[in-house]
């Protein structure tokens, strides 16, 4: 059975029993195409996105023995609950030079659950390459792919390098228009026959090009598994593993995530790590620490500066795409997922903003949320910590 049919099917009885798991789910029938994943009613994702690690597989991504504290600030002075409501915000957290300034839950979601990231695994995933070059798995930004793939040769990704991948400027075609249920990011992930061959590289293989690498940004989940499984070819190691020993275990999430894996067993690279609120926001603050554990860094020497600025422009005025990140030309970045996830990260306010929810649509700019990230800001303006 696909699994990610019976992840759909799964949540569906989750959502008819009002219960936090279905006792059984090996049982369930697919659904006829996996993209209605994108049409599930708004009870089916309030159930679902918290419990996805305990319908399919996950790969566990292990925490360490000790968790990096996050002490209470002072509390930002913020009137959230409209924003929740309104935008269906299960999990809310202000982290600002390390400490928690703000931390609420919606949606029946509670402290010790975990939330699934959608696309903000995307730059887990980018993060992981730089760690590659760092441990001399990877040679660098420019080497053209193919040396780690080689069954992508006479495709559309010959000459490609892993900078145009990381930033989506191969320039092979691609579908990722989430109401298509014949998209390419539908069809991706539906069974095929292989022939034995990795099922990410038997997809991508088959695009054709639509412009020369490195001329055209063109958003596509499908890159991001690429580096994945170019991530696992150099490395030797599963996503999750090598996760867990570069930032999960070492800088001291507090909680065991999940990696959702596909039919071939291998991490959905980009897509889909569950983790808790306060883990979400260990992240954003890795990165404010420059890509540091302890005095140790992970990241090649500027590997942050470019990962989080604009590598590629996708036409919004002053915002732009690095590594895997968006950027915005005021210094901020983010890493986002459909249905309203995002963490957002602001160097010069020292600031992480976690928003987990269940939005209505898959996608869409959200007016609210960006008032709100607007209210934060000039929140801690008003009132600055005091520096450690």
């Amino acid at each position: 059975m696909h699994r990610l049919g019976r992840l759909i099917a799964s949540i569906v009885l989750l959502a008819a029993l009002a219960a936090p798991v279905a006792a059984q789910t090996t049982n369930l029938p697919p659904l006829e195409r996996a993209s209605q994943v994108l049409f599930w009613s708004q009870t089916e994702r309030e159930a679902g996105f918290r419990a996805m690690d305990r319908i399919v597989p996950h790969r566990v991504i292990a925490a360490g023995d000790v968790a990096r504290p996050l002490p209470e600030g002072d509390p930002l002075s913020l009137d959230v609950e409209g924003f929740m409501a309104s935008e269906k915000v299960a999990g809310l957290l202000v982290l600002q030079d390390g400490q928690i300034r703000l931390e609420r839950y919606g949606l029946n979601f509670e402290r010790e659950g975990r939330w699934t990231s959608f696309s903000m695994a995307k730059s887990l995933t980018s993060t992981l390459v730089g760690a590659a070059i760092k441990d001399g798995y990877i040679a660098s930004l420019e080497t053209p792919i193919v040396r780690y793939l080689p069954e992508l040769t006479d495709s559309a990704y010959e000459g490609v390098t892993v900078r145009q991948l990381l930033t989506m400027t191969s320039g092979a075609d691609w579908n990722e228009d989430y109401t298509n249920p014949d998209a390419d990011v539908a069809r991706f992930f539906e069974p095929h026959d292989t022939g034995g061959m990795d099922p990410t590289l038997h997809y991508m293989r088959q695009l054709k090009r639509a412009a020369e690498p490195g001329t055209r940004w063109h958003y596509s989940t499908g890159e991001t598994q690429l580096i994945g499984v170019l991530v696992r070819r150099a490395t030797g190691k599963p996503l999750a593993h090598y996760l867990s020993e570069k930032l999960w275990s070492a800088y001291g999430m507090e909680r065991d995530a999940g990696w959702m894996i596909d039919e071939s067993g291998q991490e959905a690279s980009g897509c889909c790590v569950m983790a808790s609120l306060r883990d979400w926001g260990r992240v954003g603050q890795f990165m404010l620490d420059g890509g540091k554990v302890g005095n140790s860094a992970i990241l090649p020497d500027g590997w942050l500066s470019q990962a989080t600025s604009k590598q590629a422009d996708y036409g919004e005025a002053g915002e732009g795409y690095g590594f895997q990140w968006w950027t915005y030309d005021d210094g901020r970045y983010a890493a986002h997922g459909i249905f309203g996830q995002s963490i957002t990260i602001d160097p010069e306010r020292k600031t992480v903003v976690v928003i987990l929810s269940a939005w209505p649509t898959a996608t869409g700019r959200s007016n609210v949320r960006d008032a709100f990230l607007k209210q934060v800001a000039d929140a801690v303006d008003a009132a600055p910590q005091t520096e450690r």
